[in-house]
């Protein structure tokens, strides 16, 4: 379902995002004589109960993730917490990788212990691979909208963002109002988007938000790759992943990316940011993209596995991405509840009400425009 919004009034701050810090140790691969049985658990409830899984995730001892740098919504912080509460080593594997990456990484470790556990994965890259997730509902299923999860438990969405535009003040003198700013000679050399959009949702979403701002739509982002052509052309695009680090030096300085991900590489990072780092969200149609937990379905800590789920769908983990400017999927539950974390929600300008997201459907038809015009239009 598609909606458009006006964004006179939003504010999006950096107050509330906590310093972030990563944890990261070696892999010991282990099973337990619940390996069967948690392979398999559709529920913990289903499986003996939650002290029987976090009993069994203990015993493993282990949890790999993949493709989640520290400062991304809070994950760092997550990470620590989870291995604070359950003492379970965690395995951070290519923290700037790619959704493509994360499914090449099960692929290719099929049977290995270093193998994900679990996946984060944007849209596109999700409906792609279904066939390797099984399904799984944490304890507070019902606090997440039924259109943010599969019926079974394959997947559900988790946080999402709004695509918006980071800048260096220090070397930009205007701020920009739109991406369409971005063509002029200020810019040249100087715009770069994170990652290949053939692969990574979060670089194929600032292609979406260029059809949006261009006459395009969720249905057709012809206009989206058009406009990065154009972009090519001006010398204005720079073909440099970005990173917090390429961010604080300067290297790159304008990003279209995640609000939650510009907001964390500006001041709030302290000394590791930029402080001269600052956010616009695009006047327009904004754009938002729910990034899906999964759990791989040959993961070599399963039960680890599966209470790291209960772990991120718990009020307290999703309050730590609703800090980092990230809003959660159980959002509503939370505030019905009480128990949302009201200075973060009100930093990060409340929650987006109106804002386009593509569909299933339109994520795959766009990834057949990405895959049949960006590397022609981008001449690589």
């Amino acid at each position: 379902m598609q909606h458009k919004r006006t964004l006179a009034g939003i504010a999006l701050a950096a107050a509330a995002i906590v310093t972030l810090a990563g944890c990261s140790a070696t892999s010991s691969a282990s099973t337990t004589k619940d390996d069967t049985d948690w392979k398999t658990a559709t529920s913990a409830e289903s499986a003996g109960g939650m002290d029987a899984l976090v009993k069994a995730a203990k015993s493993e001892g282990q949890l790999n993730v993949i493709a989640l740098p520290p400062s991304w919504a809070n994950y760092g912080k997550i990470i620590d917490g989870f291995t604070k509460k359950y003492g379970i080593k965690i395995t951070s594997a290519n923290p700037n990788g790619s959704s493509a990456d994360e499914v090449a990484a099960v692929k290719s470790q099929k049977g290995q212990s270093t193998a994900p556990d679990v996946l984060d994965l944007g849209n596109a890259v999700l409906q792609q691979n279904l066939d390797l997730l099984t399904d799984y509902k944490v304890a507070n299923w019902s606090d997440i909208p039924d259109t943010l999860k599969d019926e079974d438990g394959a997947w559900t969405r988790d946080y999402t963002g709004l695509m918006s535009i980071g800048y260096d003040s220090s070397k930009i003198t205007d701020a920009p109002k739109d991406l369409n700013d971005l063509l002029g000679s200020e810019y040249k050399g100087k715009v770069s988007i994170s990652g290949d959009p053939t692969q990574a949702n979060q670089a194929a979403s600032a292609v979406y938000l260029a059809a949006l701002e261009n006459g395009g739509s969720a249905d057709d982002i012809t206009k989206g790759v058009d406009y990065f052509g154009k972009l090519k052309q001006a010398g204005n695009f720079q073909n440099v992943l970005p990173t917090q680090a390429t961010v604080a030096s300067g290297e790159t300085p304008v990003v279209i990316q995640w609000s939650y991900n510009n907001l964390a590489w500006g001041p709030a990072a302290g000394t590791s940011g930029n402080k001269n780092w600052k956010t616009v969200v695009p006047e327009g149609q904004a754009l938002g993209s729910y990034y899906s937990q999964a759990i791989n379905k040959d993961a070599p800590h399963p039960a680890a596995a599966r209470l790291w789920q209960e772990y991120i769908a718990s009020p307290t983990v999703q309050n730590l991405y609703l800090q980092a400017g990230a809003f959660p999927s159980t959002l509503s539950a939370l505030e019905k509840s009480g128990k949302v974390d009201q200075d973060a929600l009100d930093a990060a300008g409340g929650a987006p009400k109106d804002y386009v997201e593509l569909t299933d459907d339109q994520a795959t038809a766009a990834a057949k425009v990405l895959s049949a015009k960006w590397a022609s239009t981008m001449g690589s």
